[in-house]
């Protein structure tokens, strides 16, 4: 986390904010102008507190505020909104003894700021989510570190209950990363993890973790389960220059959609390098906030695939684009063979395998 700021009141707050400063570097230390001493790491301001929390809690990923906890808390409490969007907020009481993580303490990572900044001050870090205390599963924060996305966050208050009050929770994984329990500790009493599909449908719990890049269709499992979708798929591509970002794009949604594919678990695009890039999937890259990974023609013809093509040996120097392609990107296996969508385009899905 680098866009953390500082905020110290106190002549002492200052000295504390400083030390955290040799630490963490790119953090910037704000004081009132009072104080000033021309020290050039501190940037010195003649507002008031109340109007300088307001003004950085809205443009900081944290803050780190050295003065008391209730204060803290009525200046914050006008700028709050939800914890997707609200920056994290750590309370250091004015001697260094404490840390306390008080607002975003998972998804905005101020639990595990506290515990960075006790760890410099040789402080006690003061952390109250049921998850952190009981040391189970934090249910909205699993395979963060991964770039995993929630599926639907709807349930995830109902299934966090189900986890810190120790009810029988199913896991069931069918793709990414394995090593997802980050304490790297014996996985809690109440969790038990299904080798099938099947098995957690049949099994007697309250409520389930689902990690999967394939689409979930029971709703009974649904109402009681978070899902988790990995980056595991490699959309591979074949195309002609002046194939549309939209047909791609229909292509794609015609191709997750008939063979019951998350779109959430789209980790890049894979294509043929042409003497100039494909306007159409550049563009469909950048609206889904995904690389393009390109090959030239010899590397590509040296990947074995099921579907090699004349037509396309002859006109791209290769027996295959799509299936090459996301088999070279992912390394993994193709779970979608090439599909054909008039005039140009072909699309082939491979799985990065964890």
């Amino acid at each position: 986390m680098e866009k953390v700021a500082i905020i110290a009141i106190t002549k002492n707050g200052i000295e504390i904010g400083l030390s955290l400063k040799k630490k963490f570097p790119a953090w910037k230390i704000y004081a009132p102008s009072k104080f000033s001493n021309s020290n050039s790491q501190i940037e010195w301001f003649d507002d008031s507190t109340t109007t300088k929390v307001g003004e950085l809690f809205k443009t900081n990923e944290a803050l780190v505020c050295i003065f008391s906890l209730g204060a803290v808390i009525r200046l914050i409490t006008p700028h709050m909104k939800d914890k997707k969007t609200d920056p994290a907020v750590v309370v250091i009481d004015d001697t260094g003894k404490f840390v306390i993580s008080t607002l975003s303490g998972h998804l905005g990572g101020a639990n595990q700021l506290t515990e960075d900044i006790a760890k410099v001050l040789g402080a006690t870090s003061v952390i109250t989510t049921a998850a952190d205390v009981n040391k189970t599963i934090a249910v909205d924060l699993l395979g963060k570190e991964f770039g995993w996305n929630i599926d639907d966050d709807s349930t995830v208050t109902k299934v966090s209950a189900f986890m810190v009050n120790a009810e029988k929770i199913g896991v069931f994984q069918d793709a990414g990363e394995k090593d997802w329990w980050a304490p790297k500790k014996e996985i809690p009493k109440n969790v038990t993890i299904y080798n099938s599909f099947e098995e957690l449908k049949n099994a007697d719990c309250k409520g389930y973790l689902i990690i999967s890049d394939k689409i979930i269709d029971d709703d009974q499992i649904l109402k009681n389960a978070v899902i988790y979708r990995p980056k595991t798929l490699v959309i591979g591509v074949g195309l002609h220059w002046d194939t549309t970002s939209n047909i791609i794009k229909e292509g794609l949604e015609h191709c997750t959609k008939n063979f019951k594919l998350s779109l959430k678990s789209i980790v890049r695009f894979a294509s043929i390098k042409k003497e100039a890039q494909v306007k159409g999937l550049q563009d469909l890259a950048k609206e889904m906030g995904v690389p393009v990974d390109y090959y030239e023609k010899e590397e590509l013809a040296q990947i074995t695939i099921p579907n090699p093509s004349e037509t396309v040996q002859a006109f791209e120097g290769t027996p295959s684009v799509s299936e090459a392609a996301a088999l070279r990107s992912s390394g993994g296996k193709l779970i979608v063979e090439k599909q054909k969508f008039p005039p140009n385009l072909t699309i082939a899905i491979a799985r990065i395998l964890k």
